[in-house]
């Protein structure tokens, strides 16, 4: 008998840990646009160090967040790439308000060192190298369910390479994955999101050149509370519009709204 009850005794702190981790605080989920993966990586770590509160961060295309969204997906926290999928779950009833225009992305042409393509902000690079056959697959998000896809699309229509592209294009389940597929996936270049041309894993890589903004409509980004967010989830978006936050925002390439809801 003495023997079972020492045993339960040194099983004891064993079951009092594994109660106490059921018993913790979920961690709340944030979908995040693909755009932010580095950007919102580097946010949460200071929103931690900061506050001593985690977020887990999802990434991903906003259309295809918006429609699990709209089928009660997981998550406390939607930050889109298009402000009009958020817009319309507000108008929904599936979120707390219309939430905040948090930035405004930017697009590049990339193609990686030894590419054929020449890469500048007009897009004459492109230009030269399909008329003279040098371009087999060039990368962009794919624009029925992502932002950055269908400002590349239309980006690509200004400038009369659309056509020319359409039997060439590779298309990505978002810009990351898009990103991935002009610089390391056999493409000779593509048009991503600027905030992922400058990952510093790229420097000496790849090449890069803005697109004039005014050639796409433009990519007003804004975040929403679901309806059930918990109270972290509402921390990490209140953090998110202080100055911190900003600043990590405004380092990889975001246009920051001032003030604007």
């Amino acid at each position: 008998m003495v023997r079972r009850a020492s045993g339960f005794l040194k099983l004891l702190p064993l079951m009092f840990l594994a109660l106490l981790t059921a018993c913790a605080d979920p961690v709340p989920n944030v979908a995040a646009a693909s755009d932010l993966r580095l950007a919102l990586t580097e946010v949460a770590v200071a929103f931690e160090r900061d506050t001593g509160d985690k977020v887990e961060l999802t990434f991903g295309s906003s259309g295809n967040f918006y429609r699990q969204l709209q089928q009660g997906g997981p998550f406390d926290l939607y930050l889109s790439a298009d402000e009009e999928y958020a817009l319309n779950l507000a108008r929904e009833g599936l979120t707390v308000d219309n939430g905040a225009l948090y930035a405004i992305g930017r697009l590049v042409i990339i193609a990686p060192q030894g590419s054929p393509l020449a890469v500048d902000n007009d897009l004459e690079g492109l230009r030269s190298a399909l008329a003279n056959g040098e371009i087999t697959r060039f990368a962009i998000a794919n624009p029925e369910h992502a932002p950055y896809g269908a400002r590349a699309e239309e980006a690509l229509r200004h400038a009369g390479l659309w056509d020319p592209l359409a039997d060439r294009l590779v298309l990505g389940e978002n810009v990351s994955q898009a990103l991935q597929f002009a610089t390391a996936g056999g493409a000779q270049g593509g048009i991503v999101a600027y905030s992922l041309a400058l990952d510093p894993a790229l420097e000496g890589r790849a090449d890069y050149a803005l697109i004039p903004d005014d050639w796409h409509q433009p990519l007003r980004q804004r975040m929403v509370l679901m309806q059930d967010a918990d109270p972290v989830a509402r921390s990490f978006y209140d953090y998110l519009q202080q100055p911190a936050a900003r600043s990590i925002l405004a380092r990889y390439g975001f246009v920051l709204p001032d003030g604007e809801r």
